[in-house]
């Protein structure tokens, strides 16, 4: 079983990214930073905070779930904001995603938020509202169910350090995981976390019994070379003792995003 971990970027690489997907196309993908627009046919929307402005593909959620026709999509928005189509504004939905190849059922599952809840109105002030989404799915072959969890880590302004509500996203997670997982379970826990590895969210998911891979195997970065700011690591994926690591890679190339794919094989 493949599994890979992503913060997708919001399609700002759309071509290399829906290719990178399409080939390797994992068994699991836990996808973040995913845009869901309805509303819209255009391909291309722009994204505005600030002096902060960036391109979004427009239907990024529909994108990757074309790449991937032989899995089950889900989307899991944390609020409704607004995107540019010039001087036109367009609502569109931000969140997260998980795909699961239709091989495998999910037998369980729970979406919830880490930090704040949905925000309908706007995507609302820093720190802004962040969800988590936990499937269990079942292995035939093998005989096996198995619970991976991923979460897209509160953005602080000030910067990766730990904050009260990230110890409280830390511990939100948790529960939702431990709502979904069963005693003896294969356990895979992922996502941009958006702390660095001494953050005390790592004290925390060690209640699940959970060692990080990216740390832990001597991974260094977790950004590509579209992302110019210090601070380089920013994506996590950590495992239980049940789980039999056959590999692990945090993926220099190509560069679908400005973090890298981690892609577990168990």
């Amino acid at each position: 079983m493949r599994i890979m971990c992503l913060n997708g970027w919001g399609g700002t690489l759309h071509e290399e990214a829906r290719g990178y997907l399409a080939r390797e196309a994992p068994d699991v993908l836990c996808l973040q930073e995913v845009v869901h627009t309805p509303a819209t046919t255009k391909e291309w929307l722009v994204y505005r905070d600030g002096d902060h402005v960036l391109p979004q593909r427009a239907n990024f959620f529909r994108d990757v779930s074309d790449a991937l026709p032989e899995h089950v999509a889900i989307f899991c928005p944390a609020a409704q904001g607004i995107l540019w189509d010039g001087e036109d504004t367009v609502p569109s939905q931000w969140g997260l995603a998980t795909f699961v190849h239709r091989r495998f059922p999910i037998i369980g599952q729970v979406q919830g938020f880490v930090h704040k809840g949905f925000s309908p109105d706007g995507y609302g002030e820093h720190p802004r509202s962040r969800s988590a989404h936990v499937v269990r799915i079942h292995d035939f072959d093998r005989g096996w169910p198995i619970t991976i969890a991923h979460m897209h880590g509160l953005r602080d302004l000030k910067g990766k350090i730990d904050t009260p509500e990230r110890l409280e996203q830390a511990h939100r997670f948790v529960a939702l995981t431990e709502a979904v997982a069963q005693p003896g379970d294969r356990l895979v826990v992922c996502g941009d976390f958006n702390v660095e590895p001494g953050s005390r969210t790592f004290e925390i998911l060690a209640g699940l019994a959970v060692k990080d891979l990216v740390v832990g195997r001597g991974h260094s970065d977790t950004r590509t070379s579209h992302y110019k700011k210090p601070g380089r690591y920013a994506d996590y994926m950590l495992v239980n003792e049940a789980v039999e690591v056959l590999a692990f890679t945090v993926v220099e190339q190509p560069e679908v995003s400005d973090h890298r794919p981690l892609l577990l094989e168990i």
